[in-house]
């Protein structure tokens, strides 16, 4: 069985994660606990001199990264479409995803590459102040098929849907490649803000699968979880909505499959909804059952909320691999 290539799009950005004891730094700073405030580069020096006497790990980010790099971790062949800045933070994302074995397709200028800093709490939320830096400048001019040719499923993460011009052309490329077109809805706020954009994509049936958490299902719909996921099934193939601690339900056609949330010691819920979104992809890539598939997302979402970061440890994928072949055997 040959496992489907998936190509993904985003914000280019490099993740510092800063763990905090106590809330002091974001009342100091002025950033909401739980918020993702986007700042202008004077402001992100600002958040980075304050938080420098601070541990801070630094990994290749944005929703759609992390959700590719979770995709090539499990062995999907994969590529990148976003912008960096020339310089040592755009260097730096381009390396951490050959690393990874991410086919890169970047797109570049004198701008500063885009940085989040993101902050994490003792009880697991985390708190961005995000500069989108050169992240932003990719267009609808940087698109072409060559970029699409090849890949099964087109992956886009819901911060752009900002940019109504660059996502109409990169879904009408992908819809003309044959790839299916999956969006994650990434943040209630950007719902709130595109919400009619995004109603316009899926009553005109631009878009295959959606995944919302129960939060931005709401925003785009105003209803509850269940209604929620049959208003956007009625709109798209396949429709997620994930329900935290419940797990998530999943509706194709009729049928509505639950999926239950693995047991886990939540620590910081950075990259949750991403690699739920890869580990849900990695399952139709190999043309698994869709309860499957759910599963492996349940999984992926529920291991990496154990550690700080969207990124985990070699150890980690293999206790994650041996888990998703005991998926696989159970038909």
């Amino acid at each position: 069985m040959t496992t489907k290539k998936v190509l993904g799009i985003g914000n280019a950005l490099v993740d510092n994660m800063i763990r905090l004891e106590d809330e002091t730094l974001l009342k100091l700073l002025k950033l909401p606990k739980g918020s993702m405030q986007l700042v202008d580069t004077v402001r992100s020096e600002e958040v980075a001199s304050s938080s420098a006497h601070l541990n801070c790990t630094r990994s290749s980010g944005g929703s759609a990264s992390n959700t590719i790099h979770g995709l090539a971790r499990l062995g999907v062949e994969t590529a990148f479409i976003g912008h960096v800045g020339e310089d040592e933070t755009g260097e730096f994302f381009k390396k951490d995803m050959i690393a990874a074995g991410i086919k890169p397709l970047l797109f570049s200028s004198k701008t500063a590459s885009g940085i989040a800093h993101a902050f994490v709490t003792a009880d697991g939320e985390r708190t961005f102040a995000t500069c989108l830096g050169a992240a932003i400048e990719l267009s609808e001019s940087h698109l072409n098929e060559a970029l699409f040719a090849g890949y099964d499923y087109f992956y886009i993460e819901g911060y752009l849907v900002q940019n109504k011009a660059l996502l109409k052309k990169a879904i009408e490329l992908a819809a003309k490649s044959g790839a299916k077109v999956a969006i994650d809805l990434a943040s209630y706020n950007v719902v709130e803000d595109q919400r009619e954009f995004l109603l316009e994509l899926l009553n005109n049936k631009t878009i295959d699968l959606v995944f919302a958490n129960e939060e931005e299902a709401k925003a785009l719909t105003g209803l509850d979880p269940h209604q929620a996921l049959d208003f956007i099934a009625d709109r798209c193939e396949t429709a997620i909505v994930k329900t935290g601690k419940e797990g998530s339900l999943i509706k194709h056609k009729a049928e509505v499959y639950p999926i239950k949330a693995i047991k886990a010691n939540a620590i910081d819920t950075t990259g949750a909804g991403d690699m739920y979104a890869a580990g849900f992809l990695y399952g139709i890539s190999k043309q698994l059952s869709l309860t499957q598939a759910g599963k492996i997302g349940s999984l992926l979402a529920g291991h990496v909320i154990e550690v700080v970061g969207a990124k985990m440890s070699q150890e980690q994928w293999s206790t994650i691999k041996q888990e998703i072949e005991q998926i696989e055997a159970n038909l």
